[in-house]
């Protein structure tokens, strides 16, 4: 918090996100938005960490040197198995259940913000597509599965009329092939790599409650 090291803890739930309060200030903070709403610091914003939602053999194959953080089964291992069907969507938890079918309450959906605009695309249709072009205000944005049919990822594309094809895990534009990092293969000079754009697996109640002039798609 304003550069420095702080501990937090739980006090509650906002709209089914946590809400934390920070030990110096005693300031409360929004997991759906990292901003403070009450106490001292309200109105600021933590610091957002890029981060990429995806397996872990999806993840090795893109950063094959990663460290892997253990779970701690000796303490938590209860709470682990209770958690081991959420990431597949098949959780029947009351708070962490999802719904099969799209736009309900707890169906899951990809969020994407550009500046002031954002839009919610839905997660069955992007299983079903596996690639989305669209834009999120006035950016052309490009939305990817993988095969693992878990990691996803997003990209700005150059230009409107930039048209990608999706074969297995590779990208096409033109002439020129990405991997799901957005690097260009093959070495070519003068070909950047796509720029990643934040995306953001939630519940739809969730995104559209902290992002209530949200798009969809």
């Amino acid at each position: 918090v304003n550069g420095q090291p702080e501990k937090f803890r739980l006090v509650g739930m906002d709209h089914f996100n946590a809400m934390f309060e920070d030990a110096t200030t005693r300031s409360w903070w929004r997991q759906g938005t990292g901003e403070a709403i009450a106490g001292p610091l309200t109105g600021n914003m933590l610091p957002e960490l890029p981060y990429a939602q995806t397996t872990l053999r999806e993840w090795l194959l893109q950063y094959p040197n990663s460290l892997i953080m253990q779970p701690d089964t000796a303490l938590f291992g209860e709470e682990y198995k209770d958690m081991a069907s959420y990431d597949s969507g098949k959780g029947r938890g009351k708070l962490t259940g999802m719904d099969s079918l799209s736009w309900n309450n707890k169906s899951w959906v990809v969020g994407i913000t550009v500046g002031p605009d954002s839009k919610a695309f839905d997660w069955n249709r992007l299983r079903q597509e596996r690639i989305i072009q669209d834009t999120v205000g006035k950016q052309p944005v490009l939305l990817v599965l993988a095969t693992d049919t878990l990691s996803f990822f997003a990209f700005a594309r150059p230009a409107a009329d930039a048209k990608f094809t999706l074969r297995n895990d590779t990208l096409q534009l033109d002439n020129q092939l990405f991997n799901l990092k957005g690097e260009p293969l093959g070495n070519p000079e003068n070909v950047a790599s796509l720029r990643p754009i934040q995306a953001y697996q939630e519940f739809w109640h969730s995104w559209r409650t902290f992002h209530p002039a949200t798009g969809k798609y």
